[in-house]
């Protein structure tokens, strides 16, 4: 079976980092990122399809697996949004597609965006799952910058197993995850 770089990393340095440091008795309770899910929201979809169509395709290109087109849940005639449009689009990776999809952004996408300097401690959700936003999806070396008709930002979240933001934070730091604090 295929294993990824950062899975194996995983496997034999950061599972005994984890060990020692939070001293876990059952190797069960050593935190793991159970999925990772990057999603885009696209206002523009209201008004024009093809704003739609666009993001699939990047966020196909950035993640190899297909989108999901997320709909609106509610009408707000404010928004001009009715029950059922497009708003956006999501995709969740899991095991050796996630990895490398998380390999991919700490050590090729992340350097390339401008004025990055690490992630804030802040972001966690206090049950151990990491959320950030990034601004451009032309940091991403599957873009060409050529083709790109609207700079679009998306979030990304990681879910990880971790009961507590420390022993999260542990985690992703074994993965290289630059933090600033």
């Amino acid at each position: 079976m295929y294993k990824s770089r950062l899975q194996d990393l995983y496997e034999k340095q950061a599972i005994a980092v984890l060990k020692e440091k939070f001293s876990y008795n059952n190797p069960m309770q050593i935190p793991a990122i159970r999925k990772v899910v990057v999603s885009m929201g696209l206002k523009e979809a209201i008004s024009d399809s093809k704003f739609l169509e666009g993001a699939l395709d990047e966020l196909f290109l950035i993640t190899g697996q297909k989108p999901v087109v997320t709909k609106a849940k509610k009408s707000i005639a404010g928004f001009k949004l009715r029950e059922g449009m497009p708003i956006g689009c999501k995709v969740t990776l899991r095991r050796h597609v996630m990895y490398e999809f998380i390999d991919r952004l700490i050590n090729i996408a992340l350097p390339r965006s401008k004025d990055f300097r690490g992630f804030s401690a802040k972001q966690f959700d206090g049950r151990g799952n990491f959320s950030i936003g990034i601004k451009e999806q032309v940091i991403f070396p599957e873009i060409n910058y050529d083709k790109v008709d609207k700079v679009r930002g998306m979030n990304i979240t990681f879910i990880t197993s971790a009961t507590t933001d420390q022993e999260a934070k542990e985690l992703l730091k074994a993965f290289n995850m630059p933090f600033i604090n």
